[in-house]
This record gives structure tokens, C-alpha cells and sequence, in this order.
């Protein structure tokens, strides 16, 4: 039996780090379906991906042109949900702001993926800062994919 139906990428605004994580895990091979979103905890009216976001996924095969930022909500929060932020300080403020359960998986993307460090958010840097973002989140969606997968073989 799958443990999580669906997971979301929480980033601050949904316009850019979010949505190329969620670009990334759906390219990417599950052995189980799992239904991928992002969201945002700062998004007060639907927002086109970042462009600079969207030209570095292009030049990698990708693209979330149709997406709009939508921002987390409380019916979110559930237990078959995997909630994985972007920043601790996104963690923290979901964990204050949000009625979250003991059980209710909500972790930070390298801690969950067992990585040192915070992902640094390109917001307001060059195309090469975005560049980068979009490598690192490619380093630690691989390792999500492989415990995600590992996961599904021991259920």
C-alpha cells in the first residue's frame, strides 16, 4: 500500500523554485502514481511562473508555462499528503500558521532527502542563479525519486 497520494513543493511565492521542483519530480519515474503540485504561502492572486524559472526549465526539456501560483491552504494539510518545503523558515511558518498534526508529514526537501545545507533561493538573481537552483533541485529530486521508490518496494 502507497504511503503518500499525493505531494506538494511549498516555496514562498509559487512562482519559481516551487514550480521547477514540481517540473522535475513529474519528468522523473515513480513507481507508484503520486498526484505533484506546488503551492505558495505568500500568493494573494494567481501569478505566471517566473521568467527566468521558465527559460531554465526550457533549456532543460521542461516547462510550466500553463502554471499559475496557487497558494497552500488548510484542507492541504492531510496525512496522505507529503508536504516538502523549499526553506525552513517555509516549514516553520506552515508549522505556525497551519493546524498540522503530529502525523501529518511536513518536512524541508534536503532533510527529507538525508542533505546538509538549504537551497538557495534564486529570487532576484541572473539567469545563472536560477541555473543553479534548477541543479540542485535536480540533485535532490534524484535522491526524493530513489526514497520514494524504496519506500514503495517495502510496503
Amino acid at each position: 500500500m502507497k504511503r503518500y497520494d499525493r505531494l506538494i513543493f511549498v516555496s514562498n511565492s509559487d512562482t519559481a523554485v516551487g514550480p521547477m521542483a514540481e517540473a522535475i519530480l513529474q519528468s522523473k519515474f515513480l513507481l507508484e502514481e503520486l498526484m505533484v503540485t506546488s503551492k505558495g504561502i505568500v500568493v494573494l492572486f494567481p501569478e505566471p511562473v517566473n521568467p527566468k524559472a521558465e527559460a531554465v526549465l526550457v533549456s532543460n526539456g521542461l516547462t510550466m508555462k500553463a502554471h499559475m501560483s496557487e497558494p497552500l491552504v488548510q484542507e492541504d494539510i492531510e496525512p496522505r499528503t507529503l508536504i516538502l518545503t523549499l526553506s525552513q523558515n517555509t516549514r516553520q511558518k506552515i508549522l505556525k500558521e497551519y493546524e498540522v498534526k503530529p502525523e501529518q508529514p511536513v518536512y524541508v526537501l534536503n532533510e527529507f532527502v538525508r542533505e546538509t545545507g538549504e537551497l538557495k533561493n534564486p529570487y532576484g538573481g541572473t539567469l545563472a542563479d536560477y541555473g543553479q537552483c534548477f541543479s540542485e533541485l535536480e540533485a535532490l529530486i534524484s535522491k526524493l525519486v530513489i526514497l520514494l521508490n524504496e519506500e514503495e518496494l517495502l510496503c
